[in-house]
């Protein structure tokens, strides 16, 4: 980078990566409340800063060790999960030790109700708990969803032209319906 960022520009910045919200980094940054958000959009649209972002996310990416690729391995875990991935054979729950990385980054909690009532007692006549175990599971619609779009899947906007990529000509009819005289019953 060529041109070296202002102190408050530099701050932007900062700010910006904290929730990539342009006019709240305005206003932590000490710009005015009142133009944080024409303020914070002109910096976004400033190529020095637009630089120093993506230099400070790429840097951020290596630091932490979360890349896109990542991300799209872990939507891609909770979009094609499978839940007998934690059952036994017979329906039961296996032992979360024994739970693959792939079946366990599906899970979102779990939740082991105990009801020690009178469940009558086993062989060595220790007392019977039932225990109900409450999975829930990440949303897969929303993870796949997101990983369709990210393929370009569902697009946000069609365009459309003519044959040879010139605009589609449009042609609108109106209809005018005449309530002249001639065409009432008058008797």
């Amino acid at each position: 980078m060529a041109a070296k960022l202002t102190a408050k520009q530099q701050r932007f910045v900062e700010e910006y990566l904290v929730d990539l919200n342009a006019t709240q980094a305005a206003i932590r940054a000490g710009y005015s409340p009142k133009t944080a958000r024409k303020i914070g959009s002109q910096n976004l649209s400033k190529l020095i800063i637009a630089e120093a972002i993506a230099e400070a996310q790429e840097a951020r990416s290596a630091r932490t060790h979360i890349t896109q690729d990542r991300v799209l391995q872990e939507l891609a875990r909770i979009g094609f999960s499978d839940i007998r991935r934690i059952m036994t054979a017979k329906g039961a729950l296996l032992d979360p030790a024994e739970w693959d990385d792939e079946a366990a980054a599906a899970i979102s909690s779990i939740e082991v109700v105990t009801n020690s009532g009178d469940h009558g007692k086993d062989e060595e006549g220790r007392k019977i708990v039932e225990r109900t175990h409450k999975i829930k599971v990440w949303d897969k619609n929303s993870a796949l969803e997101r990983l369709g779009r990210h393929l370009g899947m569902f697009p946000n906007k069609h365009e459309h032209s003519g044959p040879d990529g010139s605009p589609l000509e449009i042609v609108v009819k109106n209809y005018v319906f005449d309530d002249s005289a001639e065409d009432r019953d008058t008797t």
